[in-house]
């Protein structure tokens, strides 16, 4: 699905533009939100569903923390559950729309 017609869900509150991940001559693309909950924003991004999560994730930490400190201290959550970002989208579960969340491994008190 193109960007332009990509599913509402994709669309709310996030960075102007869309990130594209993966060969750009796939013959499917996913829409997908990848949302960093510390720094409460969101960027959309268009992958092959046979993109691993970690792709995402990395490029996701690019633009969103570009001075976090590992990319090992964030994990990848999905429906609520941590997925395995050296498989695909497909495969974690992922669809068309999916709205990925990225957090810190380890929760930080609030002070």
């Amino acid at each position: 699905m193109s960007a332009e017609r990509a599913p509402f869900t994709a669309q709310l509150r996030a960075q102007p533009g869309v990130i594209e991940v993966g060969a750009a001559d796939a013959p499917e693309r996913w829409t997908v939100r990848v949302q960093l909950s510390d720094a409460w924003d969101t960027v959309r991004m268009t992958a092959p569903p046979t993109e691993p999560v970690l792709t995402l994730k990395l490029r996701a930490l690019e633009v969103l923390w570009s001075d976090a400190p590992y990319h090992d201290d964030f994990v990848v959550k999905l429906h609520g559950a941590v997925v395995d970002e050296h498989a695909s989208l497909a495969d974690v579960g992922a669809t068309d729309g999916s709205i990925l969340l990225l957090m810190l491994r380890r929760r930080r008190p609030v002070r």
